[in-house]
Formats: C-alpha cells, structure tokens, sequence
C-alpha cells in the first residue's frame, strides 16, 4: 500500500501545480466565463451561460463531461487570439487527466462561442509525472483499479456477447452492452503494454488493438467502496510510442502480412472496400472484400466506386496549381482578385490562394446547423458563398493552421471563375482524363452511378449498421465528395509522379510540406506530408459516416498504396497505416 500512497502523492502534486493565466482578449473572457460555469457542475449556471453565449452543442454533453471529468484547471495556454483559444487543461477528478480544449468565439460582439473541442493530451513537459517503476507498477497490479481493469480486459477480449453483459452489469452498469460490443467488433480487443499511474481508485496505461497497430491510453476510475465498481473507463487513440517500434518487413513479407490483416479484418466485419499496392507501375497486391450493397449481397469488386470524400482535395489542388503553371493564378493573389463579388471584404482583400491551399486563411467549416438545414439544396459551388460568403475570418489569415473545407469550396470557385469551366468540368477534363481515370466522378447522388458502393454506417454507441444515404450531400464539392476506384488513384498516383499533371518544378511545390497539421505531418497544397521512421509519405486521406479512404505515395521508395472503404472510419486507414509502418525504406 506505501508504494500506492507514493503515486497516489506524486498525482496529486501535479493536480494542484500553479495555474497558467488567461489572456484579456474576446475569446480568453469567454473562455473564463465558460470554465467557470462548466467548472461550477450547476445545471442551471451552465444553462444561464448557454442561454447568453452559445449558439450550439447541448448542454447534456457538456454536464456529461463536467461529471466525468470533475472539471478542469489549466496550466498552459498553447495559442491566443482574439478569436481563438487553445489550453492544456488537467481534470479535478481523481484521475487527473490532460485535455486540450480548443475554444473559439465569434469576431463580432457579443463574442458568441463559435467552436468547442475536447481531445486527450499528454502531460506538459513540466508537469509530467515519473515513469512508474517496477516497484510502483507491482504494487499497482495489486489495487483494486488494476484488479478491475483485469476482469474487464478479460470480459472484453473474449468477445462473448453473454460474458461481457454480466461483468458490466456487476462491475460497470452505467455502460451500454451494444457501445461495448461494437467497440469489440472495431478493435478486435486489446493488450496491455505498460502502467503509467496509479491511485488508489485510479490506474492509467497503454494498450494496443490486438489486430493492429493502434495504440490507446486508457484511464480508469473505480468507486472507493467495496465492491469498487467501475465509475469510468476511457480509451484515446495516440500514435505508436517510440518503445513500441514496429519493424520494417521484406516487400514479399510486407504484402504477405497485409493479405493475412485484411483477411482478418474483413471476416470480423471491420473492413470492407478493395487494397491496391504498386511500385513503378506495377500491382504487387490488388484484392477486395465485404458487400458494396449489403441488401441485394453485391459483393465489392476492385472496380467497385467508393466515395473518397476529403481525398479530392487533391485533385482540387492539382487543378489550382496547373492554373498557376498556364500563368492564370499567383498563389499570393488574394481571393478577391478570383472572386470579386466576394461578400465579406475581410476575407476578400486578407486571404490569399497559398493560404486556402494550406489551410491558413481562417475560412472555416462548413459543417454544422447550417449545412444540416440546407444540405440538399446546396447544389453549385456558388450556393456554399451564398451561405457562408458574409463570415469574417476566424483568426488573422496566415497565424496559423486550422483545416478548412470551405477553403476548399471557394478554391473550387477560383477554378471555375478563372477556366470558365464549372469546378466539375475542369477536372473531369484536366486531372481525370489526363491521368487515364475513367471511373471517377463526382455525379449528384440523385444519379445512379455504375458499381458505386452504399455506404454503411454506425451511429455512436453501435447498433446495426445502416445505409448513410441521409447524410450525404446533394452533390460533393471541391472540399470532399465524388467517387473513385483504386486503380483509378493508382493512375492518379503514376501521373503526377511522371509529370502528366503538372511539370517537376510545381510536382514538388504541391506535394512539399510548408505548415505543421499536427500528429507528426506537414500540410502542403490540398496533400499532407509525412515521415515516419525516415519514410516519408504524401498524399490525403477522406472520411466521413460510411466512407474512408486513403492514399499514399512513397516518393523515394515508388510505392502507391491506395485503400477504400463503404464503412465508417478508420476502416481504410488502419490498412494504410499498417502498410506505413512495414513497407521497405
């Protein structure tokens, strides 16, 4: 028990280190008029609070969180704005978890609450408990939390409908025997891989997905009363820890152990879609698995078209820099050259071509309440500046990167505006037809395509799966939508590497990394840039409910591996990011 009492310290010392300061700006008033109502765990001084400043969200999920978490106290404030706030924040409770929050308001008064995010978040530097030792990590295996984290490991990984409804009825009853099951069936189970803390109601650690790579942290918090039933058990994905490396396999090794995965993935119904993998040209591994159409059983096929959603990003990038090799754009133009009845005038003369192509001009989403109400009415690329043309800037353009789809919808504007050709037109023209991909488009949904896929998704807390039809957008735009097929990214893939798009000297200007996105990669133009383990890898990837895909090319290596999915993310990318980590340098 000293051994517990000695984590149990430490915990507790980083709980109540100093605070960090707010900054006196729009957002950091806002944000501090948040927190403390948030932090208060008042119903009605939340509500008051979102009555007055908050437009969105449901005050449910904010007192679902406050009870979990037991509020926050931040120690650092990562970046400020006047419109923009982002802090590291540590949890009251017991476990004394890290959370980033990520809070924005509206530019004009009153300063509305315009965004709000969660995400799990490792310790500051400075604030960082030790590595438990293996003294502390036995005596950890000792306490109850271990004790119960153990029994409920055990539950899970066997996958036994029956099994798993009696430990959460005895052990865990404020959790929902489908969410528990459709997270087995999306995991395949876990295995521990090490103990970080330890109290003696809480334990944190890492697991790994038995069949993949993923790894998560878990945090668990037990009641302090016998029989000290589960009050809360969280798991966040993180990237693979340094420990943990992942060893890089033969080419006929590498395709072997991704034939094994995806078989394995498949008969456990976490994937369904088509694999390609090619070096210079040539297929070294092509196969598809699962239903395009689950109802009438049509099984997928490789020519099978999926929705790709995000993916278009590049060809929307390919076409803007092609427009700039012909003479017709400067990348430090400003938008309101291209579209010059642009209704907000901030936007208009502030944002520039290189900003919207990186995500830096501060243009937004367009996802939300507004979207919902008027998705199938949203027909042209026009009717998005219709919609959300007044907005001002959400930050200064060029602080700093926020992803930005309607970005990519006026991008798409600029395309049309500047080759008098409609957005559709011109790619279908100068990316498609001139890398040889016949069986790519992006028809209004209302239209039946040949072999295009249904998408199946899963609301949150599992369920059956059901078709996405009712969310999908009347028609994609140049931000995300359309369909495609392997072979036709492979061809996508071959072309712009051999310079059919675009010339070397503007290849290596879209595909090079220029801002920081997070997660170890660079943003480049409508491509990300990434590197791990000394490979490095461009190209997008696209999600969305009932859809995920992914593309990657190897530069050095000439390998392309394009994977697509009809089921909800990370379905396509876990097969993407196992082939990232074993294919040969």
């Amino acid at each position: 028990m000293r051994k517990l009492t000695r984590v149990l310290t430490f915990t507790a010392l980083y709980a109540f280190a100093l605070r960090a300061q707010i900054p006196d700006t729009p957002a950091g008033r806002q944000f501090s008029a948040w927190l403390t109502a948030f932090n208060s765990g008042d119903r009605a001084t939340m509500q008051q609070f979102f009555d007055k400043s908050m437009t969105f969200g449901r005050i449910e999920q904010d007192m679902t969180i406050r009870n979990q978490t037991g509020g926050f106290d931040v120690k650092k404030v990562e970046e400020s704005t006047d419109t923009r706030i982002v802090v590291v924040a540590q949890e009251r409770g017991p476990a004394h978890q890290f959370t980033r929050i990520a809070f924005s308001v509206e530019a004009a008064e009153p300063h509305n609450v315009a965004g709000l995010r969660f995400q799990p978040a490792p310790p500051p530097p400075d604030l960082a408990p030790p590595k438990m030792t293996e003294s502390e990590a036995a005596a950890a295996r000792k306490g109850a939390p271990f004790r119960q984290f153990s029994a409920w490991l055990e539950a899970f990984n066997s996958g036994d409908r029956t099994r798993i409804g009696q430990f959460l009825e005895t052990n865990y009853p404020s959790m929902k025997l489908d969410a528990q099951m459709n997270f087995r069936e999306r995991t395949g189970g876990f295995e521990l891989r090490a103990l970080e803390q330890a109290t003696a109601t809480t334990l944190t650690g890492l697991v790994q997905e038995r069949d993949s790579d993923q790894f998560a942290r878990f945090v668990l918090v037990v009641e302090p009363a016998e029989p000290n039933r589960i009050a809360r058990l969280g798991l966040s994905g993180i990237p693979r820890p340094a420990e943990f490396p992942v060893p890089r396999l033969s080419e006929a090794e590498v395709i072997a152990a991704l034939r094994a995965n995806v078989e394995k993935d498949a008969a456990a119904g976490r994937f369904a879609g088509t694999v390609l993998v090619a070096k210079g040209g040539k297929v070294l591994f092509s196969g598809a698995y699962g239903l395009a159409d689950r109802d009438n059983k049509v099984a997928n096929q490789l020519d099978t078209r999926f929705r790709i959603g995000s993916m278009n990003k590049m060809f929307t990038a390919t076409s803007i820099l092609q427009l700039a090799q012909a003479g017709k754009i400067k990348l430090t133009d400003l938008l309101g050259k291209y579209i010059t009845d642009y209704p907000n005038q901030d936007v208009a003369t502030k944002v520039t071509i290189h900003q919207l192509l990186t995500h830096t001009g501060g243009t937004g989403d367009i996802f939300g309440p507004e979207y919902n109400a008027h998705r199938l009415e949203l027909k042209a690329l026009n009717d998005y500046v219709a919609l959300y043309g007044k907005r001002a800037p959400a930050f200064e353009p060029g602080s700093r990167w926020v992803y930005s789809n309607y970005g990519m919808v006026l991008l798409g504007v600029v395309v049309e505006r500047v080759s008098k050709q409609s957005y559709y037109d011109y790619v279908a023209e100068h990316v498609y037809k001139a890398a040889g991909m016949t069986l790519t488009g992006s028809e209004p949904e209302s239209e039946a395509v040949k072999d295009r896929s249904i998408g199946y998704m899963r609301q949150q807390g599992g369920g059956a799966w059901t078709p996405n039809t009712d969310t999908l957008p009347y028609r994609g735009t140049s931000a995300g939508g359309g369909y495609s097929t392997v072979g036709d990214l492979m061809k996508f893939a071959d072309a712009l590497m051999g310079h059919k798009l675009l010339n070397p000297e503007n290849t290596e200007l879209l595909i090079k990394g220029k801002v920081d996105s997070g997660g170890g990669r660079m943003y480049a133009y409508g491509f990300e840039d990434g590197r791990k383990d000394g490979v490095g890898a461009v190209g997008h990837g696209g999600g969305a409910p009932g859809m995920n895909g992914d593309l990657r090319i190897y530069p050095q290596s000439g390998y392309v591996v394009a994977v697509l999915s009809n089921l909800d993310p990370p379905a396509a990318q876990q097969v993407s990011a196992f082939l990232d980590s074993r294919l040969p340098k």
